[in-house]
């Protein structure tokens, strides 16, 4: 009998033994367990308890999450309460938090005692923001925020009553700055700021009772262009407008200053203005867009002498704003274009005295004098035949084939002005004539 006694005395000290934490149920279980947010900056999650002067073992239950491994022992002689921080909790999970009797050493001499569950999901931050120019320097922010995820435990006992639980701290970043507040946390999606100017980058950090998130960020660009046209051009004639764009935009990195970095996108808009009258204001003339890279290749229509300015206008997109800037102006000086020129009826053969007629048509379409040349061998040079009148664009001049040979004639076409501006004159192609 004694020899029973001493192997039941033995498999008790294997199940009731002190190294082990979860012991036999000795001593009676906690009670009322409860949780509540410490203070009003809920930065610490209380929990409290009752028993009869205990010490006790303080752990957190992950409910189809992962326990944490926070342990927390507080004497018999402490107060049955205690304030666990926030940071223990992982985020986005539900628990709970387990009281028992128990001690480093002598391990847990109760069954465990647990709060109701509770969930950790931090707020949920907008998904998009919009920027509009307000006033004469100021930006209108908008952010959109998703619907928020089922709560799959509604009222816990942590959660904060009201319809809108989470707020909003608009936040501006500089470069050489940190990214700071701007005005105090709201439940509003929306936010003026008044007096800013590219560069800077604004986030919006999204808070709640348990953690907070950036998001719905705006970048405010400053933009550089440069441009080459070529400095002559025919009348109505396209040319090129060619260049790069260079945005510079803000980043910012958590508790550090913020720098400025280049970016040259695809997509930037761009806008070719030209001064039609002297003294007249810029319009635009011809739209494109940058390519790879950002550079840009855009066709100009012509009309005249005038000077041309690319620039890349305000414009925005979800989540950006892009400042003007221009181009230095390029002066195109426009020549009178040859249309046509030759012989009516095409043939460059003519018999001994028949009759020929040279003609020309330029743009614009223009009334003034030409001149019809022809090629003197002797002398090595253009000298003049006759002064033709221009009607409407065009001229012509009747003559008689006088002498067999091989002559070249032109049409020395002469300057117009447009618009208060000069365009520069030209010559037709040599016109041969052959005459048997």
């Amino acid at each position: 009998m004694v020899g029973v006694r001493r192997m039941l005395a033995a498999a008790l000290a294997v199940v009731c033994g002190t190294t082990v934490l979860t012991a036999c149920s000795s001593d009676p279980v906690p009670t009322e367990v409860a949780v509540g947010w410490s203070g009003d900056g809920r930065t610490a999650v209380q929990v409290s308890w009752k028993d009869d002067n205990a010490p006790n073992r303080i752990t957190i239950e992950g409910v189809l999450s992962e326990s944490p491994s926070y342990v927390k022992y507080v004497g018999a002689g402490e107060p049955n309460s205690w304030d666990i921080p926030t940071s223990a909790f992982p985020p986005d999970g539900n628990y709970r938090v387990a009281v028992a009797i128990g001690t480093s050493q002598g391990g847990v001499t109760s069954k465990l005692a647990r709060s109701p569950v509770f969930d950790t999901d931090g707020p949920v931050g907008p998904s998009t923001a919009t920027v509009a120019p307000a006033g004469r320097s100021g930006a209108l922010m908008q952010w959109t925020v998703p619907v928020v995820p089922q709560d799959f435990t509604p009222n816990d006992p942590l959660d904060v009553k009201g319809p809108r639980t989470q707020k909003y701290v608009p936040m501006v970043g500089k470069p050489g700055e940190q990214l700071r507040p701007i005005g105090p946390a709201t439940t509003s999606t929306r936010q003026v700021i008044n007096s800013i100017k590219p560069p800077y980058v604004f986030q919006v950090r999204t808070q709640n009772e348990w953690s907070t998130r950036l998001g719905g960020q705006v970048l405010g660009l400053t933009s550089s262009i440069s441009a080459a046209m070529p400095g002559l051009a025919q009348f109505s004639l396209p040319i090129r407008a060619r260049g790069r764009v260079i945005l510079q935009q803000v980043a910012c990195e958590p508790e550090t200053p913020c720098t400025q970095r280049r970016a040259t996108p695809a997509g930037v808009p761009i806008v070719v203005l030209t001064q039609v009258i002297p003294g007249g204001r810029w319009t635009p003339v011809a739209r494109g867009k940058t390519t790879a890279g950002g550079h840009y290749d855009i066709g100009v229509p012509t009309g005249g002498s005038r000077p041309y300015m690319v620039s890349v206008p305000d414009y925005t997109k979800p989540g950006l704003i892009t400042s003007t800037s221009n181009s230095r102006p390029t002066y195109v000086r426009n020549v009178v274009r040859v249309v046509s020129a030759g012989f009516v009826g095409g043939l460059t053969v003519k018999k001994r005295g028949s009759n020929v007629t040279a003609f020309a048509t330029i743009k614009p379409a223009m009334s003034s004098t030409a001149t019809l040349q022809v090629w003197n061998r002797v002398l090595r040079r253009w000298v003049n035949v006759k002064a033709t009148p221009i009607r409407n664009g065009q001229t012509s001049l009747a003559f008689r084939a006088g002498s067999a040979g091989t002559f070249a004639y032109r049409f020395v076409l002469p300057a117009a002005t447009m618009y208060g501006r000069s365009m520069s004159g030209t010559i037709t192609q040599t016109l041969a004539l052959h005459v048997r």
